[in-house]
């Protein structure tokens, strides 16, 4: 991309093995974008793949100055390449969407909006009364006792911590960003946690979620990884207001 040209909006798509869904994607958010009339681009952040998505993405950044690819030979996990496409990303708002756009991108607009109506991080939620959520009953049920629990161990105001449709304005977002360790689905999760504690203005936008055909969520693997992850996120920041105790007291 041409190095005078700075994008307003920087929109990460994270992908391994989606060499089915990546290209309608990136053209769909591409499609959004122009007629939303903001200067953009597009990072596809390929993390791993075998399948020729790394080939797909390739092509697609080399067709189109506005598409980046940025490729992992080995699987960094969702949210490492979340957060590698992050520090690389050139717009002062950055957003990211996953690749089977179960999330309606009509609401793009709605995650800009809002952080440039002062927000620091912006996130699509599933479980605002204004939603419009589709998907099965399980999933549903799961969904909304996991958020529960999360809401009610750290104090969260948040709804739905996991929906893979959020936006950050990028100079307030790195601080909490850089402090979260969980690179995979938990993620999300953890950054929102880190984001609320630093102070960032966190808010919640209703969206129209489909769930795709084709998921990659394994209900209860990712059940017990979840669990887990939320107990040793609630350790991690028990042991860091520790340190900040003792040393606010030998600073003293």
């Amino acid at each position: 991309m041409n190095s005078v040209y700075k994008p307003k909006v920087t929109v990460i798509v994270p992908v391994c093995n989606e060499v089915s869904k990546l290209n309608f994607c990136v053209t769909k958010v591409k499609g959004v974008l122009q007629n939303l009339g903001v200067s953009f681009e597009i990072v596809v952040s390929e993390d791993g793949s075998t399948d020729g998505t790394d080939k797909i993405a390739y092509e697609l950044s080399h067709k189109d100055s506005a598409v980046k690819h940025l490729h992992s030979d080995v699987r960094l996990g969702r949210g490492e390449a979340i957060k590698r496409a992050f520090e690389a990303a050139e717009g002062d708002i950055v957003v990211y969407t996953d690749v089977d756009l179960s999330t309606d991108l009509r609401h793009l607009i709605d995650l800009i909006k809002t952080i440039e109506n002062g927000a620091d991080v912006t996130t699509g939620s599933r479980l605002l009364k204004e939603s419009v959520v589709k998907r099965p009953l399980h999933r549903e049920i799961t969904s909304r006792i996991y958020n529960w629990m999360i809401r009610l161990m750290f104090k969260s105001p948040i709804h739905d911590h996991q929906c893979g449709f959020k936006a950050f304005r990028k100079a307030t977002a790195t601080t909490p960003l850089n402090k979260v360790k969980d690179k995979h689905w938990f993620w999300d999760t953890e950054l929102i946690i880190r984001a609320v504690r630093q102070g960032c203005s966190v808010v919640e936008i209703p969206v129209t979620w489909i769930q795709s055909e084709e998921t990659k969520v394994r209900l209860w693997t990712d059940i017990k990884y979840m669990v887990t992850s939320t107990l040793k996120l609630w350790w991690q920041l028990r042991k860091e207001r520790k340190r900040r105790f003792v040393k606010t007291v030998f600073s003293e």
